[in-house]
């Protein structure tokens, strides 16, 4: 099989690449490197069955050439980070929704095998927890510009799914709960790995708010088994949406307290409330647990990784970026994702 990856670059998209060409697929990856980094792909950049080009998805050309090669396209590009949400909300609702109407244009004429990634983030507000994928949703007032990302990556499934019911157009949604490990960037507010930089340098650890606020985190390698085997199942899992992630809940505050015991740091942790991080005003969901009942029964998927392996793996990898001299460049403000 070929695949085409956008955002192939990023950190899920790099992980989803590797996995692809150890079993065989031919990739061929699509990313600007506005957020990805030409560093995640560098170990496969040569690889006899890799192909990389560095472009936008409204390059039209470039897209459809990409897409005309491809038996299926795994659609991760986005904008990222509550910093880019919250300032330039233009940006972030033109970046999602016109580049996933591109894809889904150029996955119609060439009839590939669609998956788009969408997001824990559409449920919203919603206070029934675990969520599940036929729950309904509520999202922020349109003032608040926090909630324009949610809005953008559900338009984005509605553009899905409507490309498979009007087109037949084999297309599956999935929506990621929180997907962390090795190679995760701190730069756009990802709590785990700014966590275990600061405590690997007994620098204070920031979480935003009280720290009640509770999330699952699932594994990269979870997430990339998921995509992959939702990719191999067009006939169960086309037209459907798939919840992506782990239901061990944990609060910030006790994520922070883990952290930096695993990695016996003397780090203090500091509370900084959402007034002074964000805009005035800004919301949050208080906790964001994922009913992965519908993607167990369709495929058998379930999260191997615990919190203590994530951690580790990730504490490994930034102590070895340490080690090489490697310097971490954070972005003030980055919301806990």
């Amino acid at each position: 099989m070929q695949v085409l990856i956008t955002g192939g670059a990023g950190f899920i998209g790099s992980h989803l690449a590797r996995a692809l060409l150890e079993r065989g697929d031919r990739v061929s990856v699509l990313d600007n490197l506005s957020t990805g980094s030409f560093e995640n792909i560098r170990a496969f950049a040569h690889h006899p069955l890799y192909s990389f080009a560095i472009d936008d998805l409204r390059n039209a050309l470039v897209l459809d050439r990409l897409a005309s090669e491809a038996d299926a396209i795994v659609h991760l590009a986005a904008a990222v980070g509550v910093q880019l949400v919250v300032e330039r909300p233009t940006e972030t609702i033109e970046t999602n929704v016109l580049g996933t109407h591109a894809v889904l244009a150029a996955a119609r004429r060439y009839r590939c095998r669609t998956l788009l990634a969408s997001t824990s983030e559409v449920y919203g507000k919603g206070v029934k927890a675990p969520f599940s994928e036929e729950d309904d949703l509520l999202l922020g007032a349109s003032s608040r510009s926090r909630w324009s990302y949610a809005a953008s990556k559900l338009l984005d499934e509605f553009l899905g799914l409507a490309a498979y019911r009007e087109f037949g157009l084999p297309v599956t949604i999935a929506r990621f709960f929180n997907t962390v490990g090795p190679g995760q960037t701190g730069r756009y507010g990802m709590v785990v790995p700014r966590f275990v930089q600061a405590a690997l340098r007994n620098e204070p650890l920031t979480v935003y708010g009280d720290g009640t606020q509770s999330r699952c985190f699932c594994h990269v390698r979870d997430t990339v088994r998921a995509i992959i085997d939702l990719l191999d199942r067009p006939d169960i899992t086309a037209g459907e949406i798939y919840n992506i992630g782990s239901s061990h809940e944990v609060t910030i505050t006790e994520l922070a307290q883990t952290v930096i015991e695993r990695t016996d740091s003397r780090s203090p942790i500091q509370y900084i409330p959402y007034s002074e991080a964000y805009a005035p005003g800004f919301e949050d969901m208080q906790r964001r647990v994922p009913d992965t009942t519908k993607i167990r029964n369709a495929i058998g998927w379930t999260p191997k990784y615990t919190l203590a392996q994530i951690l580790d793996d990730v504490i490994d990898y930034e102590r070895s970026r340490l080690g090489s001299g490697d310097h971490f460049h954070f972005t003030p403000g980055g919301r806990q994702l």
